[in-house]
């Protein structure tokens, strides 16, 4: 790999990556962090490979505009528990309290209070869906972990193990739900093979609102920085 700018006013970062498997040079734009990423097939040059990144400056500048803007949790600011919006206020006592239109957090490090209360939260509910959906699959995993991933939702080892990112606690139940069937599907299929579809339809049931969502909506939950 290498790291380049792409010149401008700002410049943009590049990441130059080469690929055996590419057949040719190709862009993209990362929709969860606005990372530009320029694939290159062997034999082709680098400065080759440039040209063709500043012909596409303004299609890559022009996908940067669109990206969602990040912002720091506080207190007054607005964030989605549970696909559900809430309003960040002051809490009366020591603990996080989950209200219809509100999260009461403690004043002293509201950031770090908040996330540690989402983790929680996150960890509760896709443990249940993990156990819910492997009953019924009749296949178990061996543990659950959560991480703050930005390039997948969710993932299965062969050992299996199941991983999360956190932030599925924000978007709407329903989301958060077929992610878990997803990676439990992995169990039976390790792979994205029709009989792997057919798995987490037969555990989850219709699963293309939910998987259009994440596809729509889902980088907007990673705008949301705890600092």
């Amino acid at each position: 790999m290498g790291q380049y700018d792409l010149p401008g006013q700002p410049s943009v970062p590049l990441t130059l990556r080469r690929s055996a498997r590419a057949l040719r040079i190709s862009l993209r734009v990362s929709q969860l962090d606005g990372r530009v990423t320029l694939t290159v097939p062997k034999g082709v040059s680098e400065s080759e490979a440039l040209k063709f990144a500043h012909e596409k400056a303004d299609w890559i500048r022009s996908h940067l505009q669109n990206q969602v803007s990040s912002f720091v949790v506080a207190l007054g600011s607005e964030i989605p528990i549970e696909g559900h919006l809430r309003h960040v206020v002051p809490a009366q006592g020591r603990r996080v309290v989950l209200d219809v239109d509100e999260v009461a957090v403690p004043e002293d490090a509201v950031a770090r209070r908040l996330e540690r209360f989402l983790k929680e939260r996150a960890r509760d509910r896709l443990v249940d869906a993990a156990d819910h959906y492997a009953d019924v699959l009749g296949k178990s995993y061996t543990k659950v972990t959560l991480r703050d991933t930005r390039s997948r939702w969710g993932s299965c080892s062969s050992q299996g193990a199941l991983m999360f990112s956190w932030r599925l606690i924000l978007a709407p139940p329903g989301v958060l739900q077929y992610v878990a069937a997803h990676e439990v599907a992995h169990l039976a299929e390790m792979n994205h093979s029709e009989k792997f579809w057919a798995q987490v339809e037969r555990i989850h049931g219709p699963y293309s609102g939910p998987r259009r969502w994440l596809r729509s909506q889902g980088s907007t939950l990673h705008q949301y920085r705890f600092e």
